[in-house]
C-alpha cells in the first residue's frame, strides 16, 4: 500500500490503515518519515489528549487503563492505547502481556490497543511511541493512553510525551519512595495508590503527599493532627493551582480491579488538562514536545548516515585490537572517527 494510500485511509478512518501505517512506522520502513510528514499537519488541533500511565511493575497499570478506557467510552469518546512491553529476547517483539490484559476493551471497534516492544529503548517506551500517538490522534481518537514497560527510575520519557501523566504506585513497594524519587516521582501530574485495599497503603499514601510538600515546602499541610480524625482543607485527593498558578498533584487512592476511584482519576485528569490550558502551559508542553521530536528525528537521521553512509564500522573493528590491548582508549578511537567523519575522510 503507498504512503498516499495509507494517508487517505486514515482520513476515512478505516482500520487497515491505521495498522498498516503503525507497522511502517514501527519498523521504520521506507517511507515512515514521509507518511508522519503527512500527518502532521492535523496533529494539535481536535480535541485529543495524550495520558500517560507509568509505575513500577506490578501496579496494576494495565487494570487502571483498562478502568480508564472503560470509563472514557462511557462518555462516548473514542480511545487509542499504545501499550509498551518488554522486547521478546528472540524475536525482538513485545511481549504482548498488556494487550491480553486489556483483552476485554479491545473488541469494542472505537478502541485501538497496540503493544509496542522497547527494542532496547531507554525511558520506559519504544522509540517510536510517540510517532505511533501522532499516528493515532491523526486517525481522530479522542483519548490516547500511553502506558510504559514499568522500569522504574528511567521512564521520564512519558512526561515528554503526555500532557497528563498518571504515576501509579502500590502498598507492597515498601520503600518504594526512595526508590522512585530521583526519577519518576519528579514527572507525574497525579499519583494513584492502587490496591488501596490493601495494609500500608495510607500510610504510603501519607508519604507520598509529605514528600511532594517538602518539593513545594509545605511539607505536612496535608496530614493531619493527630488528636483529630479530619484532613487539613486540601488535603488528600485533591488538587489545586498553588499560589503561583502551579498545579499540586493529588494523591488518589484506587482499587482498579474493583473500579473504585476511577471517577475520581478522570475527574483529576481532567482538571488538569483545564489547569493547563489555563496556565498556558499546555501549549508550552505540546511546542517543548515539538522541539524533543525534531532533535530526535535529527539524531536518528545522523545515526543512520554514521552507520550506512561512512566507513565508521570499518574504523572501529580496525581500531579495536588497540582499544583491547590498551593501547588506545574508546575515546581516542571516538575522538579519531569524529575527527574523520568531519573531514569526510571515512566516506
Amino acid at each position: 500500500m503507498s504512503i498516499e494510500r495509507i494517508v487517505e485511509g486514515l482520513e476515512r478512518r478505516e482500520p487497515a490503515a491505521l495498522a498498516r501505517a503503525i507497522s511502517l512506522v514501527e519498523n521504520q520502513r521506507d517511507g515512515f518519515e514521509r507518511l508522519l510528514s503527512h500527518v502532521h499537519a492535523g496533529l494539535g488541533r481536535g480535541g485529543t489528549r495524550r495520558i500517560g500511565i507509568t509505575g513500577p511493575p506490578g501496579a496494576g497499570k494495565s487494570t487502571l487503563t483498562e478502568r480508564l478506557i472503560q470509563r472514557f467510552r462511557a462518555q462516548d469518546l473514542t480511545v487509542g492505547v499504545v501499550a509498551v512491553d518488554p522486547t521478546s529476547p528472540f524475536t525482538g517483539g513485545a511481549l504482548l502481556g498488556d494487550r491480553i490484559r486489556m483483552e476485554s476493551a479491545g473488541v469494542d471497534p472505537s478502541v485501538f490497543i497496540r503493544s509496542m516492544a522497547t527494542r532496547g529503548a531507554h525511558g520506559g517506551l519504544a522509540t517510536t511511541t510517540e510517532e505511533v500517538a501522532d499516528l493515532l490522534e491523526a486517525f481522530g481518537f479522542e483519548r490516547i493512553l500511553i502506558e510504559t514497560v514499568g522500569v522504574g527510575q528511567t521512564e521520564l520519557d512519558v512526561a515528554r510525551t503526555a500532557e497528563s501523566t498518571v504515576l501509579v504506585l502500590v502498598p507492597e513497594s515498601g520503600d518504594g519512595i526512595q526508590t522512585l524519587k530521583a526519577g519518576v516521582m519528579e514527572i507525574a501530574d497525579i499519583y494513584v495508590v492502587n490496591k488501596s485495599d490493601r495494609p500500608g497503603a495510607d500510610k504510603l499514601r501519607q508519604e507520598v503527599e509529605v514528600m511532594l510538600g517538602i518539593r513545594r515546602g509545605n511539607a505536612f499541610r496535608h496530614v493531619a493532627p493527630h488528636h483529630t480524625a479530619v484532613a487539613v482543607e486540601g488535603g488528600r485527593g485533591r488538587s489545586r493551582a498553588a499560589d503561583g498558578g502551579e498545579w499540586e498533584p493529588p494523591v488518589l487512592a484506587m482499587v482498579a480491579s474493583r473500579g473504585d476511584g476511577v471517577d475520581e482519576l478522570v475527574a483529576a485528569l481532567d482538571r488538569h488538562f483545564v489547569h493547563l490550558q489555563q496556565s498556558g502551559k499546555l501549549a508550552a508542553r505540546r511546542r517543548e514536545r515539538l522541539a524533543q521530536r525534531t532533535r530526535a528525528v535529527l539524531e536518528r537521521a545522523v545515526r543512520q548516515w554514521i552507520t550506512e553512509d561512512t566507513r565508521t564500522e570499518q574504523l572501529l573493528a580496525a581500531r579495536l585490537d588497540e582499544v583491547a590491548d590498551g593501547r588506545r582508549s574508546p575515546y581516542d578511537v571516538a575522538a579519531e572517527i569524529l575527527d574523520q567523519v568531519r573531514t569526510g575522510a571515512p566516506r
